[in-house]
């Protein structure tokens, strides 16, 4: 009879074969291991192996895994409600959207809430087109927004792009942080101007203030939207609630996700004055948008961030885990910079991360994702404690040889 590592290791190889067999094979496994629990900051395999995760399951499970206030409302929430048109008025919908609402800038009043942040990306251009009357859309190279049609249209990757051209027509690009293209680049027929203000899939590049500040000032200038990609900044990975705070931004538009329901799949875009008074009844809608499961989960996130001061602890922790991997890697002939704010950091290297990812996972247990081709990206959940850092950075001063 086999024994029980050899029965695990069946299993997952059935479980990878069906996969493998029956799903569309457009998303790169990491091997056949099979994730089957969470806990904490930890994710555990069927093998009963523990990763300790420094991607939130690409950047979502901000408060980690099996959180209680978070399990807690989406079990109940599944019990009494889980679905409830958007033709009728639902009490946590309701009490979401306030929670949500409370914690914008006063200007963001506003918001829809849709199923991801392509979807909600969508939303940007749309609503944008609305308030403006215009069609044209100014994004920036190096960014990503999504892979819906609209949303991959702003994106910048020809990866991305060229398989599925002609994407939206009116789009253009410019560099990042060059003001003086971006000046160029808005006429009078820019309906948005749609930036990150921290380029995660890009190579976790930062956005200068006056660069962004610029940009705000010549959308006001002309009549254009400021649009800003939130999804992956948002609720606290950057160690303030979004990323623009830390520009003195008033966007007109933001496009949430990720960080939204702490990992259960809804985004939302939130917006001014101006954009709502271009709405009419049906300009957009979602069947599963704005359902009761989704919305407990986001009010309980928000709550959670509040109440155990995640959004502080987040930019403490970042500065923690930059401190400990700057003095570990000082020096490693393979990295050329670490940078990125908050809990959101990218490990420049001078080669390709691919193998390094791998040795990571396969040697050290831990899991990390990358930001182009050669930098090592790690978005870990906002719970992330001093003696997980501790471990996280020894295996990857391990794995790049600091």
């Amino acid at each position: 009879m086999a024994d029980n590592a050899t029965q695990y290791a069946i299993r997952n190889t059935q479980y990878a074969a069906i996969e493998a067999q029956l799903e569309s094979g457009v998303v790169s496994r990491r091997g056949e291991t099979v994730m089957v629990a969470g806990e904490g900051c930890w994710m555990i395999d069927s093998e009963g192996n523990r990763y300790l995760d420094l991607t939130s399951s690409q950047g979502v499970a901000m408060l980690g895994y099996g959180h209680p206030a978070l399990s807690a409302a989406i079990a109940e929430q599944a019990q009494r409600m889980h679905a409830c048109p958007g033709f009728f008025n639902n009490d946590s919908r309701a009490l979401f959207l306030e929670a949500l609402i409370g914690v914008m800038p006063g200007q963001l009043r506003h918001a829809f809430i849709a199923n991801s942040g392509a979807e909600a990306i969508d939303g940007c251009i749309k609503f944008a087109r609305l308030a403006t009357g215009r069609t044209g859309i100014v994004a920036a190279k190096g960014s990503f927004h999504g892979r819906t049609i609209g949303a991959v249209s702003l994106t910048w990757n020809p990866k991305y792009r060229t398989p599925f051209e002609p994407l939206l027509p009116g789009v253009s690009h410019v560099k990042y942080n060059d003001l003086a293209e971006l000046d160029g680049a808005i006429t009078d027929e820019t309906a948005a101007v749609v930036l990150e203000v921290v380029q995660g899939e890009g190579g976790v590049n930062l956005g200068e203030a006056e660069f962004l500040q610029g940009a705000q000032r010549l959308c006001r200038e002309r009549g254009a939207l400021l649009v800003i990609d939130e999804i992956q900044t948002g609720f606290g990975r950057t160690g303030k609630w979004f990323g623009f705070q830390h520009f003195g931004l008033e966007p007109d538009i933001i496009a949430l996700a990720k960080g939204l329901g702490a990992g259960f799949p809804m985004g939302a875009l939130v917006y001014t004055d101006r954009v709502q008074e271009a709405l009419f009844v049906g300009a957009h809608g979602s069947t599963f948008g704005g359902n009761p499961l989704a919305c407990a989960a986001g009010l309980a996130a928000i709550r959670a961030y509040q109440e155990e001061n995640l959004i502080e602890r987040a930019e403490q922790a970042g500065q923690r885990l930059r401190a400990r991997l700057e003095e570990a890697l000082a020096d490693c002939p393979v990295v050329r910079e670490i940078r990125g704010p908050g809990l959101m950091i990218g490990i420049d290297l001078r080669t390709k991360v691919g193998p390094y990812l791998k040795t990571l996972m396969e040697d050290h247990r831990v899991l990390t994702l990358p930001a182009g081709t050669t930098v090592l990206r790690l978005l870990p959940p906002l719970i992330l404690s001093d003696e997980e850092i501790e471990i996280g950075v020894t295996a990857i001063a391990a794995a790049l040889g600091g």
